[in-house]
């Protein structure tokens, strides 16, 4: 009793240490951030008022240069006309002094010969005596002053840009379901400058807050114009995922919210293929029916065997008739492990099954089949299958199974019972496996069309199997029980099935 005290103790200091750690790296973060951006906020400043100085030393020169042109044009215009009215007055002089002169001449023919000369000048100075004696231009320079006092003020009145404040998302109003997440904010103080919002999400497997040091980056949805956002189309391989959302008016993006954190929970597995058949080529969610599979390995054990064995002869009659069917398979006639490959399924059971074992809750996933696909399998097992064992011929596993070889047949299968299904073979296959509830169910994944429900009691954990012969299966994982299956599961009163209803099927 103390002991379980002291781990419960033990587990919750560890849980404190390591939200305290994180908030310690979450400040971290934000302390190298300030720096940062102070650093950057600095330097656009100074980018901004040296673009203010530099356009004002061009509107300053610009001025400067209207003031010396206007400068220049006047004193154009009074330096030309007083080079006109000092040519003038000069011939004015001029002819004033020989006028003057002449008064003195006694002669009367040198009188009239002066007296002609003076009024033959006079008249060639005509246009001297009609010069303007007013100034073309004037000296005032006040049209070209300048008062920058409003400027001042506006200049005075500079400051940082308004900053929208941080929405609110609202963890009632998101919504998680059938593989998509509607996340929705609201703004705690109206705000009619926002432009539109920008929306931040990261896959995490960390419940609470986010981690500085989570190694998956945000992902931006910019340009939100509405308080809600749906991602659909997601596929669930974490446990959580992080979201929060900025506000952005025309210039800037405010602060983040509090970032909220919503459970993605789906099953996710991956093909073993440490166990699979050796004529199976399998990846981590697809399998392919490879004949020349193993060939060498098992050539290489058959000459570590007993030449002589009876076991080893069956197993080259198998291999000299071609490719068996599964179909005819029977389970008398399984022929022995080859030695080194035990955990592997081998002889005629062409299975893989998946790597993660169910053994709570609610869980779905999808397989489709290649179009010339001869024969397959889908459904679930205990760990326990035999090597040798098909998919529905042992009271350990349950499956649906399609055959296009030779005729085409839907049945499901379980405990070596068969029982044919009379709809048609969809194109994907979705499996619903309540294993608290006791429930298998195959669905017409696109439609969602029930084919077959199975009812038992699972007494062990399930892996998801798969069998395949001549063609291949895709695999699609970390997805949620969708809503439409979940209704169906609560009304479920049509095409049904269960593991007692096919004992009293005759065997395939």
């Amino acid at each position: 009793r103390l002991s379980q005290k002291n781990k419960k103790i033990i587990s919750t200091l560890a849980n404190k240490n390591d939200e305290i750690q994180n908030f310690i790296d979450t400040l971290n973060h934000t302390l190298k951030g300030v720096q940062e951006n102070s650093s950057n906020i600095l330097s656009e400043l100074d980018e901004e008022f040296d673009s203010l100085y530099s356009i004002l030393d061009e509107v300053k020169e610009s001025m400067i240069n209207c003031i010396k042109q206007e400068q220049a044009r006047k004193s154009q215009e009074l330096q030309s006309q007083i080079s006109q009215c000092n040519n003038a007055l000069e011939n004015s002089e001029e002819l004033l002094e020989f006028a003057t002169r002449s008064l003195d001449i006694k002669e009367p023919e040198e009188f009239s010969k002066a007296a002609r000369q003076i009024k033959d000048r006079y008249v060639t100075m005509a246009s001297a005596f009609r010069l303007s004696l007013k100034p073309k231009v004037s000296d005032n320079m006040t049209h070209l002053m300048v008062d920058f006092s409003q400027e001042r003020q506006m200049l005075q009145t500079l400051k940082f840009l308004p900053v929208p404040k941080a929405p609110e998302i609202d963890p009632v109003e998101c919504l998680v379901a059938d593989n998509s997440v509607t996340v929705a904010w609201r703004m705690l103080e109206e705000d009619n400058k926002i432009d539109h919002f920008i929306l931040e999400h990261r896959k995490t497997n960390f419940d609470g807050l986010p981690r500085v040091k989570d190694e998956r980056c945000w992902e931006i949805i910019d340009n939100i114009k509405g308080t809600e956002y749906t991602l659909s189309g997601l596929k669930f391989d974490s446990k959580y995922m992080n979201f929060r959302v900025r506000a952005c008016n025309k210039a800037v993006a405010g602060e983040y919210s509090d970032p909220v954190t919503l459970e993605t929970k789906a099953l996710n597995f991956n093909l073993d293929n440490s166990s699979s058949h050796l004529n199976l080529k399998v990846e981590d969610t697809c399998v392919e029916w490879d004949p020349t599979g193993g060939k060498g390995q098992e050539s290489k054990m058959k000459g570590k065997e007993n030449k002589g064995s009876v076991h080893v002869t069956s197993l080259k009659k198998h291999t000299r008739s071609g490719t068996p069917s599964p179909k005819r398979t029977s389970v008398g006639s399984r022929p022995p492990a080859v030695r080194g490959s035990r955990d592997r399924f081998t002889g005629e059971s062409y299975t893989v099954l998946g790597d993660t074992a169910i053994e709570s809750g609610q869980h779905y996933w999808e397989v489709k089949a290649q179009k010339d696909c001869k024969s397959y399998s889908v459904g679930v097992a205990y760990k326990t299958l035999g090597k040798f064992d098909q998919l529905g011929k042992t009271n350990t596993s349950w499956c649906i199974h399609v055959n296009n070889w030779l005729q085409n047949t839907f049945a499901a299968k379980h405990n070596n019972k068969v029982k044919a299904l009379d709809v048609t073979v969809p194109e994907k296959i979705g499996v619903f496996c309540d294993f608290d509830g006791g429930q298998l169910s195959f669905y017409d994944a696109n439609s969602k069309q029930l084919l077959y429900s199975f009812k038992t009691k699972f007494t062990q954990p399930v892996l998801p199997g798969f069998m395949v012969w001549c063609g291949g299966l895709s695999l699609s994982t970390g997805m949620q029980v969708p809503s439409a299956v979940r209704t169906l599961q609560k009304s479920e009163n049509g095409m049904t099935g269960s593991a007692s209803s096919l004992n009293n099927i005759v065997t395939q």
